[in-house]
C-alpha cells in the first residue's frame, strides 16, 4: 500500500500563498487514512467470520451425518484387531442318517469386563452374581477393584442373561460375539457326538474345536470352510437311538446296575444305528473329567468302546463255529463234559450238573464251560488266536469316535493251552462291547468280517471271509435255541425270531482277583434269526434283580430282558414287520429203494 503524506509540500506551499492554514490539510489527511484503515479492519474480520461460519456448518453437517448413521446402525461392543489372530469360528452340521439336526451353530455372546472403564464395582459385582448365581461376589469385587484391566465373566451367556446385564447398565461390563456348539436333543447321542469347546479367542471372535466324540474325531472336516454346507452324516437313527436310551435307562434302574451300554449294528454295512452309554451328559454343558476315582464312574466314560471287560459265555459261540469250519465237529457232535475238568491245579466246572455228554448244540444251549473248554482243545491255542484276530479282538475296533482309541483288549501274556480253554468261554480275554457286535454281525451275515463305523454308509461293505457260510448258518441256528430253549427265554420277541448267546462273568477287582457279588452281564442277539439284519449287544454293570427271594444277578435274568424290551420298541422303528417264524425243514435219510 502507498502511503500519502500527511503534509504534503505542494499543498501546504498553495495554502499559504492563498492565507489558509496548512494544518487543516494535515488533519484532513489523517481522517481520511483512519477511515481506510478502519475498512481494512473490518474486511479482514468479515472474512475471518466467514471462514469460521463455514467451518462450524461442515462441523456439524459431519456430526449430524454420524449421529444419524448411528441411530440406524444395530450398536456393536468395540473391536480390536490383534496382527496374527484372524481364525474361522465356522463349524459345519452334524445330523443323523435321515438329515436330522444332532448338532449345530448358534450365534450368542460372552460377557467380559474392562474394570478401568466401571463406575461401581460394588454394584456391578453383587448385580452380576444374582444373574449368574455361580460366580463369587468376592472374586469378581477382587479382579475389578485391582490392576487387572480385562477379565472374562462368562464365555457364553443366553440373551436373557445379556439383557439382565444391561440392565445392570454399567459402562464396564461388554459383550463380545460368539458362535457356540449347540446340541438340540441335549443328551442324546452324547458320547457319540462328544461336545465342542472355545480355541483361540478373542473379543470379537472365537474359535471352536472338538474336544471329545465325532467332534474331536472329524475336527479338520467340521471346521474346514469348504464344508459348511456339507454337513458330517452318521449312521445314527435320531428315532432309534431315542427308544434305546429310554429302555436302557429304565432297565439300568430296574436292574440296579451302576452302568449300562447298548449298540444296535447293521449286519451287513457295520453301521452303527444307536449306541448308548450310561450314566450319560449333556454335550451343552460338558462336565470336567475326573481327576481321582474309578474313570468309569464319570458320565464321560463310553462304556461301548472304553469299557474293556470279561464278555462271559458270549463268547463260547465263537469256539463251536469254529470247530464246525475246521470239521472238527457237528452241530450233533456228542462231547464229553463229565468235570470238573482239571488242568494242572486248575478246575473247570459248569453252572449246572449237565450230565455227561452233550451234543455241541446243547453245549450252547445249555451254555457249558467244560464243553466249550473241550471244543478249545480240539482246536488249539494257536489257530484259535489266528480265528480271535480275524474277527478283529486282538486290536481296537477303528470305531470312529477318539475314546474308541483307548478300548484296546487284554489278552493273555502267553496264550497257552489252558488260556485257550478259559478264553473259549469269555475269560482270560478282555474286549469292549463294540468288539463283540461285530464279531456278533460276521455270524449274521454269513461269515463275513465287519468294520464297526459312526458314518452313514452308501452301500454295503464286504470284508474279508473268516467263516463259511454253512458254520454260520449252524451257528446262527444254536443261537436261536438258546432263546427258545436255552438261557435266553426271557429274550423271546413275538414276531422278530430272536436269537443269541448269553454271559455272566465276575467283575475284576481294581488290585487283582474278582468280585463275589459283582457281575458284568451281557446279551448280545441279533434278529431275525432266518435272516439276521440287526445285531444287538446289551452290557449291565452290576446288575441284581430282586423281585425274587434272592438276588439274581446272571444275564438271563438282567440283560436278556432289557434287550428284549428293546427290541420290541426298535424293531418297529426300524421297518421291520413281525412275520411267522420259518419251521426248521426235515432231514429225510433215504435207506432204500
Amino acid at each position: 500500500m502507498i502511503r500519502t503524506p500527511l503534509r504534503p509540500l505542494a499543498r501546504i506551499l498553495e495554502a499559504r500563498a492563498r492565507g489558509e492554514n496548512p494544518a487543516a490539510i494535515e488533519r484532513e489527511n489523517i481522517r481520511i487514512r483512519h477511515e481506510q484503515m478502519r475498512d481494512q479492519a473490518r474486511q479482514r474480520a468479515e472474512g475471518r467470520l466467514l471462514v469460521l461460519g463455514l467451518f462450524f456448518v461442515a462441523a456439524f453437517l459431519v456430526v449430524g451425518a454420524r449421529m444419524g448413521l448411528l441411530a440406524t446402525s444395530v450398536p456393536t461392543e468395540p473391536r480390536a484387531a490383534i496382527p496374527g489372530s484372524h481364525f474361522s469360528a465356522s463349524r459345519a452340521d452334524i445330523v443323523d442318517r435321515h438329515g436330522r439336526l444332532l448338532a449345530t451353530n448358534f450365534e450368542t455372546h460372552a460377557l467380559y469386563a474392562q474394570p478401568p472403564h466401571m463406575i461401581d464395582p460394588v454394584h456391578a459385582a453383587r448385580e452380576l452374581v444374582k444373574v449368574f448365581p455361580d460366580l463369587k461376589e468376592e472374586r469378581l469385587l477382587k479382579d475389578f477393584t485391582g490392576k487387572r484391566k480385562f477379565l472374562w465373566i462368562k464365555k457364553k451367556i443366553s440373551p436373557e442373561q445379556m439383557q439382565a446385564v444391561h440392565e445392570i447398565g454399567d459402562p464396564g461390563l461388554l459383550f463380545g460375539p460368539r458362535d457356540m456348539r449347540l446340541y438340540p436333543n441335549g443328551t442324546l447321542a452324547a458320547h457319540v457326538l462328544g461336545g465342542a469347546s472355545f480355541g483361540k479367542e478373542g473379543v470379537s471372535k472365537a474359535e471352536v474345536i472338538g474336544v471329545a466324540g465325532v467332534e474331536k474325531q472329524f475336527d479338520d472336516y467340521l471346521r474346514d470352510p469348504a464344508n459348511g454346507n456339507k454337513p458330517l452324516e452318521l449312521s445314527l437313527d435320531l428315532t432309534v437311538q431315542a427308544a434305546a436310551e429310554r429302555v436302557l435307562y429304565g432297565g439300568m434302574k430296574l436292574m440296579n446296575a451302576k452302568g449300562a451300554t447298548s449298540i444296535l449294528m447293521d449286519v451287513k454295512t457295520g453301521e452303527v444305528i444307536s449306541v448308548v452309554s450310561l450314566p450319560n451328559f449333556d454335550p451343552n454343558d460338558r462336565p470336567r473329567a475326573a481327576v481321582q476315582g474309578d474313570p468309569s464312574d464319570s458320565p464321560l466314560f463310553n462304556r461301548s468302546v472304553q469299557g474293556v471287560y470279561e464278555l462271559g459265555s458270549t463268547f463260547k459261540i465263537f469256539a463251536a463255529a469254529q470247530a464246525m469250519e475246521l470239521g472238527l465237529v457237528n452241530p450233533q457232535t456228542v462231547i464229553d463234559i463229565r468235570g470238573p475238568l482239571r488242568w494242572g491245579r486248575f478246575r473247570i466246572r459248569d453252572f449246572h450238573n449237565y450230565g455227561k455228554e452233550l451234543t455241541v448244540d446243547k453245549i450252547i444251549v445249555k451254555s457249558s464251560n467244560i464243553g466249550t473248554a473241550r471244543l478249545a482243545m480240539q482246536i488249539g491255542a494257536e489257530r484259535q488266536r489266528e480265528f480271535l484276530d480275524k474277527l478283529g479282538f486282538l486290536e481296537t475296533t477303528g470305531f470312529e469316535i477318539v475314546e474308541a482309541a483307548t478300548g484296546k483288549p487284554l489278552l493273555p501274556k502267553k496264550w497257552s493251552e489252558l488260556s485257550a480253554m478259559t478264553i473259549s468261554y469269555g475269560h482270560g480275554l478282555s474286549a469292549s462291547p463294540m468288539h463283540l457286535a461285530a464279531a456278533y454281525a460276521a455270524i449274521a451275515n454269513g461269515g463275513f468280517k465287519v468294520s464297526p463305523t459312526i458314518i452313514r454308509q452308501a452301500a454295503p461293505v464286504q470284508g474279508e471271509r473268516v467263516m463259511s457260510d454253512r458254520a454260520a448258518r449252524e451257528a446262527r441256528a444254536m443261537l436261536r435255541r438258546v432263546v427258545t430253549e436255552g438261557t435266553a427265554s426271557f429274550g423271546e420277541v413275538k414276531g422278530y425270531a430272536v436269537g443269541g448267546k448269553t454271559g455272566t462273568a465276575d467283575k475284576p477287582k481294581p488290585r487283582g482277583g474278582y468280585y463275589d457279588d459283582k457281575v458284568i452281564a451281557t446279551f448280545a442277539s441279533m434278529f431275525p434269526a432266518d435272516d439276521p439284519k440287526y445285531v444287538l449287544v446289551v452290557t449291565l454293570d452290576e446288575p441284581v434283580e430282586t423281585s425274587g427271594s434272592e438276588p439274581r444277578r446272571t444275564a438271563g435274568w438282567t440283560a436278556v430282558p432289557v434287550a428284549a424290551e428293546m427290541i420290541r420298541r426298535i424293531a418297529p422303528l426300524l421297518g421291520l414287520r413281525p412275520t411267522v417264524e420259518p419251521a426248521e425243514s426235515e432231514v429225510i435219510t433215504l435207506t432204500s429203494n
